[in-house]
């Protein structure tokens, strides 16, 4: 029998969608999380399906970030097909609640795109740097993870 803080910290298991592939390790899921934080506060993401399917179609470019406990899971099996077409490279995360915390918001998020540029205005060069070293490093991790799974 334990106590309850014995039970608090350990996690529910999330129930992942089976096309949640390629799906982040922890060690990428920490910083993909971290360069959707800086993207929410550079005023660089689109958040849901709608505004990231839209965001794909117009021919913008940048990471797709995907959560792998959606349920009915129809909501975004179109949203990979969209990515590969359009070459933007797409990663699953395996909580929704995280993703949404990371893109500053209460509700839970199903998707987000991380732009390179804001969609107005300009950011500061130490900003625009940061975001860009950080999304790079993403990009070629996701790439490799991607590559390990064909």
């Amino acid at each position: 029998m334990g106590s309850d803080t014995e039970t608090e910290k350990k996690k529910t298991p999330l129930a992942l969608a089976p096309i949640a592939k390629p799906l982040a390790g922890k060690k990428l899921c920490k910083r993909t999380l971290k360069l959707v934080r800086r993207a929410s506060e550079a005023k660089c993401l689109k958040r849901g399906v709608k505004e990231v399917v839209k965001s794909i179609r117009r021919g913008n470019k940048g990471l797709c970030v995907i959560a792998g406990n959606i349920s009915p899971i129809d909501v975004i099996t179109h949203v990979p097909i969209l990515c590969e077409e359009a070459n933007v490279p797409y990663i699953y995360v395996p909580s929704k609640e995280d993703l949404a915390t990371a893109g500053t918001t209460k509700r839970p998020t199903c998707c987000v795109l991380v732009l390179t540029k804001p969609t107005k205005g300009e950011l500061s060069e130490e900003v625009k740097e940061k975001l860009k070293s950080d999304y790079d490093q993403v990009v070629t991790e996701v790439a490799e993870a991607t590559s390990a799974m064909f």
